[in-house]
């Protein structure tokens, strides 16, 4: 039977741990699902990049960038009319030995459509102004961008370059590619579409999976392929994009340099070869910037955002090296989560609430660790999950604290808190409780009172007599408590306390007596205080008068509905009570019952000796004048 609680306990707190464990990770799973950790992982996952700042250089990309100085350099040129010069920069371009080239600016109307509008007489630059440009087209090798766009009907719609220059790609429509960029709901691009619907007939690859296409020799009507060792289906689904560093990461040439006549001179030229180079706007005023991971504000400092063409740049370099920023696989997240839920849920079983915070909020940062030096390889480990799992695993293991059993050890806490020794309590709680609803039990009540209490009383102002009883009281209970005894109430100027509940004692007899002995020496002492504190108020002696009895008395809670007090009623109270009068009639400080002085056992040492009877009861009781008791042996089972 010894080892059935044991059990028990350990079962309460295997289930207690399963349960913690469940809700925490259940919990986080859910959060998960519906996307609520989404931003806060999107924080950390910016937090990282800022932190890694240059990650890698990029080998594969480049952007040529029409810039302040190239606007300057052609400021008299509507940027409309600017065909001839992207022609130039593409024949630069390909002299250098790029692989592929992306526009990104869309015309819809080319420039000869518009002069032509115009009907200027005895002009011909409305049949040849964009032949330049139309030789670069037909020459292939080049990708321009289409752009998606929701018109107020809500209805899609794709602007596509215009129809002439359209006719002369060499490939059609895997010529283009959608430059629309994939942000998130905070605006931030951190993930980019390879194809925007999987109908191979649309043109809807993106602008830079087409340039990587085109870089790698790989056919655009596919179902599949397969870049750098990483398999891509042609369907609508985002991935994350690799950056390689914050804005100005990639390669980039101010096109001014390409229309120079010693262009292909420039060793800043010569650094284009083999790569995938992107012609994008990069000026001051170009609403061509989008937030990146980058762009987080950091420390009320708000981040530089990235122009669209360097953002392509990065996707393309992303596909081509294979670089993606990846996810564990879901086993292998749902382990990593369930570790540290794990060892956070035992930390929270066995530790204080207040521990269990410090414990909470600590593997909270600690998680960050891995997760930091795993994103240096490419690698995601949730954070928000994670912290977010800690969270509502310390909550769930308060709110157990707080119902069933710790509700009942709280309020265990609270009612005998008051009344016995922090010891006490603690055995309390962790071991063998009362029964609240009342019990019988063998205890040992002590009484103790002031001698000519209302003589004192009148002779001192009402605070004086607050004060007396403080002072006095805080001696006389330090005995009580030390004993392991209950200073069950205080009657005036009277004490009443139990021995042997509510925890039980096997020796509370014995425990009585030396308390009520030190409680008569703490009195004597108290008198030095009285004549020091109260001098020549004619306040006569101190002292007090202690009755202690052994017997059975009903233990319980007991009150009204509103008000209840753990105390002990029976003959065995009003036996002490009556013993503590007894004292005035033997005139001595501490009268016990023999019932008592026989269940404390040896070393008792007695004086007077007088049979009283107890109001109520036939039988007498023997009282016994207690001087003093000798340290000689514990009662087995103390």
């Amino acid at each position: 039977m010894a080892g059935t609680p044991s059990l028990s306990f350990r079962l309460r707190r295997y289930w207690r741990f399963v349960l913690v464990l469940a809700v925490a990770f259940g919990g986080s799973e859910a959060m998960t699902r519906l996307g609520w950790m989404e931003p806060l992982e999107n924080i950390y996952y910016d937090y990282w990049h800022q932190f890694a700042g240059k990650r890698r250089d990029a080998l594969h990309t480049a952007v040529v960038a029409v810039d302040e100085q190239t606007l300057d350099q052609y400021k008299d040129d509507p940027l409309a009319f600017w065909q001839p010069h992207f022609a130039r920069a593409m024949e630069t371009l390909t002299r250098a030995g790029v692989k592929v080239i992306g526009l990104d600016y869309l015309y819809q109307v080319s420039a000869e459509d518009w002069l032509k509008k115009l009907d200027l007489p005895g002009n011909d630059s409305s049949r040849s102004y964009d032949s330049p440009f139309r030789a670069q087209l037909a020459a292939g090798n080049k990708i321009l961008i289409t752009q998606l766009v929701e018109l107020s009907s809500g209805e899609g719609r794709l602007l596509l370059p215009p129809r002439d220059h359209l006719y002369l790609l060499p490939q059609g429509i895997n010529d283009l590619g959608i430059a629309n960029l994939n942000p998130d709901e905070d605006n931030s691009v951190r993930r980019f579409l390879p194809v925007f619907d999987p109908d191979p007939d649309k043109p809807a690859v993106g602008f830079a999976f087409q340039l990587a296409l085109r870089a790698a020799g790989l056919d655009p009507n596919l179902r599949q392929w397969d870049i750098a060792g990483v398999k891509l289906a042609r369907d609508a689904l985002p991935r994350l994009i690799g950056y390689v560093g914050p804005p100005g990461s990639i390669l980039t040439v101010s096109m001014s340099k390409l229309l120079r006549p010693d262009a292909l001179d420039d060793p800043e030229v010569q650094l284009l070869k083999g790569r995938v180079v992107i012609i994008a706007a990069n000026d001051r005023g170009t609403q061509d910037r989008h937030p990146s991971p980058y762009s987080r504000a950091t420390f009320s400092k708000q981040g530089e955002q990235m122009i669209g063409g360097e953002i392509h740049a990065n996707i393309v370099e992303t596909i081509l090296t294979g670089q993606y920023p990846r996810r564990l696989p879901p086993v292998a997240e749902w382990m990593y989560v369930l570790a540290l839920v794990a060892l956070a849920a035992l930390l929270y079983l066995r530790l204080h609430p207040v521990d269990g915070l410090v414990a909470a909020l600590l593997l909270g940062l600690l998680c960050l660790l891995p997760a930091w030096f795993m994103f240096l390889d490419d690698w995601l480990l949730p954070v928000a999950r994670v912290q977010m799992a800690l969270g509502i695993g310390f909550l769930t293991t308060l709110g157990l604290r707080l119902t069933g059993e710790e509700r009942e050890r709280a309020r265990l806490k609270t009612m005998f808190g008051r009344y016995v020794s922090d010891d006490v309590v603690k055995v309390l709680t962790e071991g063998e409780r009362p029964d609240l609803a009342g019990e019988s039990v063998q205890v040992t009540v002590l009484f103790s009172d002031i001698r000519n209490f209302t003589s004192i009383s009148e002779k001192l102002s009402a605070h004086e007599v607050v004060e007396m009883l403080n002072a006095y009281f805080s001696r006389t209970t330090e005995p009580i408590l030390a004993e392991g005894g209950m200073v069950n109430k205080f009657i005036g100027d009277a004490v009443m306390a139990i021995f042997g509940s509510p925890v039980r004692h096997a020796d509370h007899a014995r425990r009585a007596l030396r308390a009520a002995v030190q409680m008569a020496k703490e009195a004597e002492d108290f008198k030095q205080w009285m004549r020091e504190r109260f001098p020549d108020r004619g306040l006569p002696e101190f002292g007090i008068g202690i009755g202690v009895h052994s017997g059975e008395a009903v233990i319980g809670d007991i009150g009204s509905v509103k008000r209840t007090e753990f105390t002990a009623i029976g003959d065995t109270v009003n036996a002490a009570s009556r013993l503590e009068g007894v004292t005035k009639e033997m005139k001595c400080v501490l009268v016990a019952s023999k019932a008592c002085v026989d269940a404390a056992g040896e070393g008792v040492i007695t004086g007077k000796q007088e049979t009283i009877k107890v109001k109520g009861k036939d039988e007498l009781i023997e009282a016994l004048e207690v001087l003093g008791i000798e340290s000689v042996h514990q009662v087995p089972g103390s």
